[in-house]
């Protein structure tokens, strides 16, 4: 059923904050650092990659020794644009030891939503690609708020690494979590959850199950996870939600191996 996840192409894969920050709020190095050698390894094999990270806010709460989450949106947007800085600068420490050059793509909704803007950001993604640099797409927390103007959020890092999945038409997007997939309800409050291996439809159902937010340092919640799987499912794609401790389990899922949750249409689950 997975066989087909052996031979694409183009992915792209995204990290969440959970993935990226220790409970205690550190920022997991360990974790960037495997990151970093498995996304080089997939380049060096001859693959098409595109990361999309979050955490600008967890790092930069690290940078600045903040314990929680801040509430006010101009204290969100300062920490953001210390965190991103911080978050560029980790991730190229860390890539660069692999040889592998990387690049910084900033984006907001109005940038993507735009025809002329979409075919720049499309074009700019493509040509870092074929230069050899592995773009790193965060949305620009810094000016994205919908206090500001709706328009320009796209509300999380889950539907954006879905909506550049569905812009560069990649093979497959790779979303990175704390969980191990989609169950049927939370497996920490109820031991009867089933991890669900496969998903072709997602129905009110499966939305009803979902429920929650994200951790104190993210936004993202399995809502908008299967919000961002539907998208994919529009565009005819594949997505696989997998647990990100460690990334090398990218590694399994391009092996085909049966690990997390496979959203794609013409399943028999």
């Amino acid at each position: 059923m997975r066989d087909f996840l052996k031979s694409v192409n183009r992915i792209v894969v995204k990290i969440g904050t959970s993935s990226l920050i220790h409970p205690n709020g550190k920022v997991n190095l360990d974790g960037i650092d495997q990151l970093a050698f498995v996304l080089t390894d997939l380049r060096n094999k001859g693959k098409e990659v595109i990361l999309v990270s979050s955490g600008a806010i967890g790092v930069g709460m690290d940078k600045l020794r903040i314990a929680e989450r801040p509430k006010e949106i101009p204290v969100q947007q300062a920490v953001a644009a210390v965190g991103q800085s911080e978050l560029m600068h980790i991730y190229n420490q860390r890539f660069l030891g692999y040889s592998q050059q990387t690049a910084q793509v900033l984006l907001t909704r109005d940038v993507v939503d735009f025809p002329e803007s979409r075919r720049n950001v499309i074009n700019t993604l493509e040509q870092l690609m074929a230069m050899d640099i592995l773009p790193i797409i965060n949305e620009n927390d810094t000016v994205a708020v919908d206090e500001m103007d709706h328009t320009r959020k796209f509300g999380d890092n889950d539907e954006l690494s879905a909506i550049v999945a569905q812009l560069m038409n990649a093979d497959v997007l790779i979303m990175l979590s704390d969980i191990d997939g989609f169950y049927s309800a939370n497996p920490s409050e109820d031991k009867q959850a089933v991890l669900y291996s496969t998903v072709s439809t997602i129905n009110q159902t499966l939305m009803d199950q979902a429920g929650g937010n994200g951790s104190r340092f993210g936004t993202g919640g399995m809502i908008s996870k299967l919000k961002a799987a539907q998208r994919i499912l529009d565009a005819k794609s594949a997505m696989v939600l997998a647990n990100g401790k460690p990334p090398r389990i990218i590694f399994d899922i391009l092996a085909g191996v049966e690990v997390g949750t496979l959203f794609k249409e013409g399943l028999h689950e």
